[in-house]
């Protein structure tokens, strides 16, 4: 991957080393099939108790992951942006091409012919990163919240809900989100809300939860005393708060598979697996003897 050196920058021994562990800790998470937000490299030092956990020490590493960019001495493709992307039609060189990606997009719905239907939502769009890889292997539907979510995409999710469950099967949202005063009350919202819109789902918190606080130790932040919520929250778990970017990529996603594997139907999902493959060697051999020329 490329680290392309922009500028000459001479830093401190100090500095040098906060770039060696950024290294290190996204080279450990490149290995596992991840990359990073600068949020959650913030976390990942502070959790090693590299640096306190402060604003000031947030901007601080951010500035120095900037210039040691700028120098060339970290990966530009390690520290991802999810919020901000570029986009475009798809556009294709000739049929064949089309063709062939069309063969390696090509799959079933294996939810279909399952007991129910399921979807993962998760508070903040910066870690739709983190649960991409495992939403896929399950072939589940994703969704950024991006704090609590709007009426007009809670609508649209109803109705999304009724059409696929035909409104006698079952339907599982499962949420993510932080354990603050707002992040805990967003669950109950979507799970009110859904109902208001006749959708009728089990809306299940996944994380975080007290429990995996205690198990996991993230690092702490203050608890937000201007949230109108903060007082029956602070009564409760007291004046600190968890964010879900502080906990470890692969344990949000074992969080998910741990959860949603139980509720396959695991005959019916391989059959639809082995459908899936026929039907795309049905489509290689159409692509392999026609002549587009």
């Amino acid at each position: 991957m490329p680290a392309i050196k922009y500028i000459e920058k001479a830093f401190r021994e100090e500095t040098l080393e906060t770039i060696s562990q950024a290294n290190l800790i996204i080279r450990e998470y490149q290995q596992q099939g991840f990359s990073l937000t600068l949020r959650q490299l913030y976390y990942q030092f502070v959790a090693r108790d590299l640096i306190p956990n402060s604003q000031k020490e947030y901007k601080r590493l951010g500035s120095v992951i900037n210039d040691a960019r700028l120098a060339g001495l970290i990966d530009w493709t390690a520290i991802e942006d999810r919020t901000r992307n570029l986009r475009r039609l798809p556009h294709w060189d000739g049929p064949q091409e089309l063709l062939e990606a069309a063969i390696r997009q090509f799959r079933l719905d294996k939810w279909n012919n399952q007991p129910c239907y399921v979807e993962v939502w998760i508070e903040k769009d910066a870690l739709i990163g983190v649960i991409e890889g495992v939403c896929n292997d399950l072939d589940l539907p994703y969704f950024s919240c991006r704090g609590y979510t709007s009426q007009s995409e809670l609508w649209r999710a109803a109705r999304r809900i009724i059409r696929e469950t035909h409104y006698d099967e079952r339907a599982i949202i499962i949420h993510l989100g932080d354990h603050d005063p707002s992040g805990i009350d967003m669950t109950r919202d979507i799970e009110s809300r859904l109902l208001m819109f006749g959708a009728k789902s089990e809306v299940r918190r996944l994380a975080l939860n007290w429990d995996q606080v205690e198990e996991f130790s993230p690092p702490p932040n203050p608890a937000k005393l201007t949230d109108s919520r903060a007082k029956g929250y602070i009564s409760e778990y007291g004046r600190e708060s968890w964010e879900l970017d502080a906990l470890n990529p692969n344990v949000i996603a074992n969080l998910i598979r741990d959860a949603v594997t139980p509720i396959i139907d695991t005959t019916t999902w391989e059959a639809d697996k082995d459908k899936e493959e026929s039907y795309r060697e049905q489509m290689i051999d159409i692509a392999q003897t026609t002549d587009w020329d």
